[in-house]
């Protein structure tokens, strides 16, 4: 047996209630009774702490691969850096200062 409840909502909620009836093709008072039964649930607190741990790992395996890759990208850059200089001969003498004036007027 049901009992009758008279519920007062205010008109935007009470339009999401329709609108989300509409979808699932359900009524009113069956979604109604679904959020209620959810929210007095005693395991809904669990079901979210346990979705709250799952977004949070991902979000930290998330960043564990971005420092990796970040250190991976310099170390690269510095290997290349190592190699560059070791293979690029250096300048002349005399065009070694005009490489600093040049290297000033960039500034």
């Amino acid at each position: 047996m049901r009992d009758r409840m008279i519920v007062y909502f205010p008109t935007e909620l009470l339009k999401q209630i329709s609108d989300l009836a509409d979808r699932k093709k359900l009524s009113r008072s069956a979604i109604v009774e679904a959020a209620v039964a959810s929210f007095l649930s005693p395991d809904g607190s669990d079901r979210r702490e346990a979705a709250f741990t799952r977004r949070l790992d991902r979000l930290s395996r998330q960043m564990q691969r971005l420092e990796r890759d970040v250190g991976l990208t310099a170390e690269t850059l510095a290997l290349f850096t190592r190699f560059w200089l070791t293979i690029t001969p250096p300048l002349p003498n005399d065009a070694q200062a005009a490489a600093a004036v040049e290297g000033q007027g960039a500034l």
